[in-house]
């Protein structure tokens, strides 16, 4: 009988004070299984720029998503324009893609007349719950990335989030189509808040 042994890390609470130890263990776990893309939620750029800070050096790809414009105010996109252009200089692809596990669904969720939950949001709560926010974030980057065609669903990836801001959750996945959910693997957990 095979298996391997990895460092997992725990942090001690949510949130982006982690974010440069969660970049830090990110680079080394890819590199480590010769992954060749990380993929990183981010809503403003700052946690982008940490993660290309740290991958300085390598030969890794950077895969940014980030929200939707409007999922703040109506036709606002939260992404710093510096921050992208920087970004994108360096060669990071930055995806805008409406959120798997919500999207639509939120606004029925939302509606007055409709109200109630739906199964999607049902996935991404039970995420978020047993788990961390972190790891419903980075699965569902991984599955808007897979659907604009950013990764490839036959190679591994490190995926990256976190809980409101900065990253705090690092994992290990084998990418899906949004329409191919169950087909997602989160093969490894690399770094979580261990108290959320």
């Amino acid at each position: 009988m095979g298996f391997v042994t990895r460092n997992i890390y725990y942090f001690d609470a949510p949130g982006a004070v982690n974010t440069s130890d969660a970049a830090r263990f990110a680079v080394e776990r890819a590199r480590e299984l010769g992954i060749k893309k990380i993929v990183v939620a981010s809503t403003s750029g700052r946690t982008a720029l940490a993660f290309r800070d740290a991958m300085e050096g390598t030969d890794l790809e950077l895969v940014v998503v980030t929200h939707v414009v409007g999922f703040s105010k109506p036709g606002e996109w939260e992404f710093e324009e510096e921050a992208a252009a920087i970004l994108r200089a360096e060669g990071a692809k930055i995806i805008t893609g409406t959120h798997a596990l919500s999207g639509l669904e939120r606004a029925v969720t939302r509606s007055s007349k409709l109200g109630g939950s739906s199964r999607t949001e049902a996935i991404a709560e039970a995420l978020r719950r047993v788990v961390a926010v972190g790891l419903k974030v980075a699965v569902e980057c991984v599955l808007i990335a897979a659907d604009q065609g950013a990764i490839s669903i036959d190679e591994e990836v490190v995926a990256v989030g976190g809980t409101a801001s900065g990253a705090d959750t690092v994992c290990v996945i084998r990418p899906a189509h949004t329409a191919t959910f169950f087909d997602l693997q989160v093969r490894e957990i690399v770094a979580m808040p261990r108290n959320r």
